[in-house]
């Protein structure tokens, strides 16, 4: 008669443990599957032709019209996504801008299902942090990169494999204890 009550009893103590346990971790780190893994491969279009004059709309013959993660092969890179209708964007990108200025490792934005005119206001008035900008309006390179929503925030080594992901906004704190030590690090590798 006992064992009739024990068994609820046991099962609502395994349900409290593993609720225990899922409040202990961080929602703003989710598992990526892309970790230690070869970055997907893509070809994206420029949100700014890097080979264009300041305040000239015209692109280049020469300049390639097209960007792949295969010109940055033997560096290591960071890769944001961002859209101009995203308000952590906008909370972040003070600190990508500081993140350029210090010249630790290519920054590449990837405009995510976002309209270019909009981008491009947003970045002529807060200041472009991005050595590249390219643009993916229909979410295909976001869904290869497991992109959950903007802002994101990859690193990739020198193989082009990705190293970290990071979902949401960063902050200061994790500039300075997550990003800057493992770009270090991989760029001495």
């Amino acid at each position: 008669m006992k064992a009739k009550y024990l068994i609820p009893l046991a099962i609502f103590l395994v349900l409290v443990g593993f609720l225990a346990a899922g409040l202990k971790l961080n929602p703003r780190e989710v598992p990526s599957p892309l970790i230690g893994r070869a970055a997907p491969a893509f070809t994206a279009p420029y949100l700014i032709d890097p080979a264009a004059k300041p305040n000239a709309e015209a692109r280049s013959e020469l300049a390639p019209k097209e960007f792949t993660p295969q010109e940055l092969m033997g560096k290591v890179w960071v890769m944001n996504v961002w859209a101009s209708w995203c308000a952590p964007c906008r909370e972040e990108h003070p600190l990508l801008l500081a993140l350029q200025r210090q010249q630790v490792a290519p920054m590449v934005g990837l405009n995510y299902k976002d309209q270019a005119p909009q981008a491009l206001s947003l970045l002529q008035r807060y200041g472009n942090p991005y050595s590249v900008s390219i643009t993916d309006t229909d979410g295909r390179i976001g869904l290869d990169y497991g992109v959950y929503g903007v802002p994101e925030t990859y690193v990739v080594d020198k193989q082009g494999v990705i190293r970290l992901k990071h979902t949401g906004a960063l902050t200061a704190d994790d500039v300075q204890r997550k990003l800057l030590p493992l770009i270090a690090e991989l760029n001495k590798s």
